[in-house]
């Protein structure tokens, strides 16, 4: 009973925004987190100009600044935003 509980999806009127709201976010996060990895790739190569590593890093950081803010609003912590896959693992890596 209890494992057929976890596997259900409980669709609740009243958190229904927040569980959106924590669904787009981890979509979010995850994209975030391969351009961040692309771009410390770029970075690394040095195929970038010292302009667009400035711009790509700023994008990031106003990207992580505005997570952080609707994480906050939702009363969501980083950590909500990792699903857990079951035998694959979490979605995103642990920090």
């Amino acid at each position: 009973m209890d494992r057929e509980r976890r596997n259900r999806m409980d669709l609740d009127p009243d958190t229904v925004e927040r569980d959106l709201v924590k669904l787009v976010l981890t979509v979010v996060e995850l994209l975030r987190q391969l351009m961040e990895r692309q771009a410390v790739r770029r970075f690394d190569t040095g195929e970038l100009s010292e302009d667009q590593e400035e711009r790509i890093g700023l994008t990031l950081m106003l990207l992580e600044d505005r997570m952080a803010e609707l994480r906050e609003r939702y009363g969501l912590r980083p950590e909500d935003l990792n699903l857990d896959l079951g035998p694959l693992g979490p979605l995103l890596p642990r920090e």
